[in-house]
Order: structure tokens, then sequence, then C-alpha cells
């Protein structure tokens, strides 16, 4: 019925609306939706706070569906304009590798997309090396309890540098403990690196 498809776009719509602001009011300096992506090689993330909810960020994500056969140069064209190439190529793999280890998660590329763009800027816009470890590492605020969460050093400074308190780590933000569990080798080096952007995003995925 005309009158009752109307009301439901009128709901739809006031509920994005109300989304949208709901977000703005929780993250201080949040870019509005429609704004422009950074520029390539622009560094959309600084050292210091992320998902704890200070840092800017953009809050448009990368299409569900993106009309191209999975896997194909298109869609990786398609892609690259907002999410680096380098950056792709991993969450690509995460979720091919999960499709065969835990098929029923179903795990999509886009949402560890959507994770590693609040966490870290796509890794400071894809700023890794050819095996997809940052150029510089990527660390989170110092958890001593005074901004922010109270966790001391849980892995005596191994991932984050810091002997007394722990600090997440790498593009995908992971804290040291939770590293320890989920840690994973994602590009087959023989190793597990939260900052690498492969290992992150299976550690992620998982």
């Amino acid at each position: 019925m005309p009158g009752h498809r109307g009301r439901r776009v009128r709901g739809t719509a006031a509920a994005v609306v109300a989304m949208a602001a709901l977000t703005a009011s929780q993250a201080p300096g949040a870019v509005p939706a429609g704004a422009a992506a950074p520029a390539r090689g622009q560094v959309p993330v600084e050292d210091g706070p992320s998902v704890s909810g200070d840092a800017p960020y953009r809050t448009e994500l990368p299409p569900l569906r993106t009309g191209q056969r999975a896997g194909s140069r298109a869609a990786a064209a398609e892609v690259g304009g907002a999410l680096p190439v380098s950056v792709f190529g991993a969450y690509r793999r995460a979720e091919e590798r999960l499709a065969h280890e835990a098929p029923g998660c179903r795990l999509r590329w886009q949402l560890l997309a959507a994770i590693g763009q609040v966490e870290s800027g796509q890794a400071r816009g894809g700023r890794v090396t050819s095996d997809g470890t940052t150029v510089a590492p990527i660390l989170g605020p110092r958890l001593d309890g005074v901004a922010f969460a109270l966790i001391r050093d849980t892995d005596g400074g191994a991932h984050d540098g810091d002997t007394a308190y722990d600090r997440a780590v790498g593009p995908m933000q992971f804290i040291p403990s939770t590293w320890a569990r989920w840690g994973a080798d994602g590009n087959g080096d023989g190793r597990a690196d939260p900052n690498n952007v492969f290992d992150a995003a299976l550690a992620a995925g998982r």
C-alpha cells in the first residue's frame, strides 16, 4: 500500500538521521559522512587515540557489493580510491582464509575494512611495506587509567615498547594480551606480528 510504504520510507530516513546524530555526539572530531575521502598519501590518523572514540574517522564505509566479480582486476580498481591496494589485499586474503577455516562465519572483507578505517585509517593510508608491515609503529594511547582504561603491561613491552602499561598496537589496534590469544600469521612468513596488516586482518577476523 502506498501509504504504508511511505511511512516505512520516512521511518527509515528518520532512523538514519538519528543514527548520524548519535554517531556525531559520540565521536568528537568525526568527519561528516558526506565528507570527501583523504587524498592519496595523506595521513588520516595520528599516533595516539584510536578505538577509544576521540580520534577523527570517516563514517562512510566501503560498499558491501562491488558489482564486480570477486578477485577481478575491476573490483580492485573500484575500491582502490577509498581503500589502499596494500591493505585491500590483506582483507581479501583474510576473507578467503576464513571461508575455509570457519565457513559458517561468512566474514566479508568489508567488515575488516570498516574496522581498519576506524582503528588506523587503513594503516595510515596504506603505509605498509611489500610484506604488509607498517612503515612506522601505530600505537594507541598508554592505558594507564588516567584518560583511558587501566591495563598494566602484559607483554614486557615486546609489542608496544611499554613495560609499565599496555598500548593498542598495529593497524587493527590489538591489545598485547588479546594478540597473545588471537595473533595469526596471515602472510605466511612464519611469525604473527600485530604490526603486519595481513596478520592483523586474519587475527581480527578470527
